[in-house]
């Protein structure tokens, strides 16, 4: 349907419901692969809905529908997605499942792209519905699909080889090392869907999706080492293909189905990852009588604890980083004396900064860069028809990255473009507080990111007010700026380990008015504690960047915080300096003086 109205393509969709008897269809947003990012071809629940952020799901009735988000995401939700076709409900105190028992009765078929859920998310849908007397149907071809006549391509990228000086460790000692694991746990192989492990255990890069080096693509690997990658061979070079050698043998992606059946003349057990894995994968090893076990991804939690010479790739990076933002917060001091740029032409300039440092590839998410109320839309992203200019008396919040060969980095700022009210410099000295509080914290080994983060809230939580998002997310190396298992979070499960890295980033939103969130990247290390009863670890900051001083309320802070600020802006400035000509670094000479 091109240049259709979203009535007539929620109409057309209806259609194709009734044709299949269906009383309910749902509509991800995602890919074969589950992850965050997405080609455009996959951007199924914004072509329907308007909708634009990176997480949610439809539910499309054949009387109404509903938009399903997180909390990042409950404000553009409602200003996106029109408001006489979709409802909004919170993903979380407002499960679809229960949505849907409310709204559907007894015998009504609801339809799901099998590819598009995982196989956790189908088991556990199926039990409710039928508990309700209610019925599922895959679905094949997946019905917005037949509707939508101009969807672009698949995307087909270079994928190119990840070098050695960057990834600390060779693919073959990797493979061989996660296939004893396997082996020692009775698994023969290993199902892979998601595009980062691949990436991550040959590597290799591509760039099939905004943002992240990710080729899009399935792999198996077996206990012994080899590996078979399935993936479009015209994003493979002969280059490429050298460089994987003869234990990667490389096939087609309709081939992926017809192998995981063969599987069974194995006889051994096949692990996947219910919780990332779709359900069509799933489903294709039962019904061939594959044996399996359910499983963590096995290249998770080795990618996430990073080697050596990707902690030291990451410390460099984050001072080329560091350097750009420096670069850019001079260059915006002075231009709003002179002539204040908008949201979008602040953002592009931020992105030139960073395109001359070495190494950079590309941003690592698109740039959040929200003025006034639009800093308390979590994830704001500025359009032309919301674009605004920066102006004297407004909070600004900017929240950016960049994807480097050597890392992947995540920062945000706020800061104030002239005097700050004291309900501004309260509130960001609370979000400040809660920063310093996880960015000292000392724990003992096997800690999770669930009982860290109320360090960062309890400020928050004292005045009465909190922020409906994590305070804190795994980052891949040169590779998703999101990853787990790690994250802080109210429920974040996985203990902390040394070479995880991951945000530090509370926030608090007024909305209306204004937002704040302080965010580093810091590297998960042993703690240097000589007397300590029980091994510890620690947070090192790896974020250069100065903090907004005239945001902060001195008085609030105690001695311990104000040293950690002084402390911390004086390492910015002997990192930086060097790195800065003589206006840049007067100007952070000024930003990192001791308060």
């Amino acid at each position: 349907m091109t240049n259709s109205t979203p009535v007539e393509r929620l109409t057309a969709l209806r259609k194709l419901m009734a044709a299949q008897a269906l009383d309910a269809v749902l509509i991800p947003r995602g890919d074969e692969h589950l992850g965050e990012y997405v080609p455009a071809s996959a951007e199924r629940l914004s072509w329907l809905t308007g909708f634009t952020g990176s997480a949610g799901l439809a539910v499309v009735l054949l009387n109404k529908a509903a938009l399903f988000v997180d909390g990042r995401y409950t404000l553009q939700a409602a200003q996106q997605a029109p408001k006489k076709l979709y409802e909004v409900h919170h993903l979380i105190t407002e499960p679809f499942g229960a949505w849907l028992r409310e709204n559907l009765q007894k015998g009504d078929l609801v339809g799901y792209d099998p590819w598009l859920h995982s196989a956790a998310q189908i088991q556990t849908l199926k039990a409710e519905l039928t508990a309700a007397g209610m019925d599922t149907k895959a679905l094949s071809p997946n019905l917005v699909d037949e509707i939508w006549t101009d969807r672009p391509a698949p995307p087909l990228a270079p994928v190119v080889p990840h070098p050695l000086a960057y990834a600390g460790v060779d693919s073959g000692e990797k493979r061989a090392q996660i296939g004893r694991e396997l082996a020692a746990s009775g698994i023969g192989a290993s199902v892979l869907t998601q595009p980062d492990s691949i990436a991550w255990l040959l590597n290799i890069r591509g760039g099939d999706v905004p943002n992240a080096p990710l080729p899009l693509s399935f792999a198996i690997l077996m206990a012994d080492g080899h590996v078979a990658l399935f993936v479009d061979e015209r994003k493979l070079s002969p280059e490429t293909l050298a460089y994987l050698g003869n234990t990667v043998t490389t096939a087609r992606p309709d081939q992926f189905g017809p192998t995981l059946e063969r599987l069974a003349k194995m006889g051994k057990m096949v692990r996947f990852d219910p919780a990332n894995t779709p359900a069509w994968v799933a489903d294709r090893l039962n019904n061939a009588n594959v044996k399996t076990s359910a499983g963590a991804d096995p290249c998770q939690l080795p990618k996430a604890i990073k080697n050596d010479i990707e902690i030291e790739g990451a410390r460099e990076a984050h001072r080329r980083d560091g350097a750009a933002l420096v670069k850019f917060f001079t260059w915006l001091d002075k231009a709003m004396k002179l002539d204040p740029p908008t949201e979008i032409t602040a953002a592009d300039r931020l992105e030139q900064f960073r395109k001359a440092q070495e190494m950079f590839m590309g941003p690592s998410f698109d740039t959040i860069s929200g003025a006034a109320e639009h800093g308390a839309i979590v994830h704001y992203r500025a359009m032309p028809d919301s674009d605004r200019r920066l102006a004297h008396g407004m909070m600004y919040l900017l929240d950016s990255g960049g994807q480097y060969l050597d890392a992947t980095t995540d920062v945000t700022r706020t800061m104030v473009l002239g005097e700050p009210t004291q309900d501004m410099r309260h509130h960001f000295t609370l979000v400040l507080k809660g920063h310093i509080a996880l960015g000292k914290a000392r724990f003992p080994v096997g800690t999770t990111g669930g009982q860290l983060d109320a360090l960062a809230r309890a400020p928050l939580w004292a005045a009465g007010v909190d922020y409906d998002h994590g305070t804190g997310h795994g980052v891949g190396s040169y590779l998703s700026v999101h990853e787990g298992p790690q994250r802080i979070f109210k429920n974040g499960a996985a203990p902390l380990e040394p070479g995880m890295i991951v945000s530090n980033e509370p926030g608090y939103y007024r909305t209306g008015e204004y937002g704040i969130r302080i965010e580093n990247l810091v590297l998960v290390k042993k703690a240097d504690m000589p007397n300590a009863e029980r091994p510890m670890l620690e947070f090192e900051t790896l974020t250069m960047a100065p903090i907004d001083r005239d945001l902060i309320d001195v008085a609030m802070l105690t001695a311990p915080e104000r040293a950690w600020v002084d402390d911390y802006h004086a390492r910015v400035y002997a990192t930086l300096a060097d790195r800065l000509d003589v206006v840049e670094r007067d100007w952070l000479a000024e930003a990192a003086a001791p308060l």
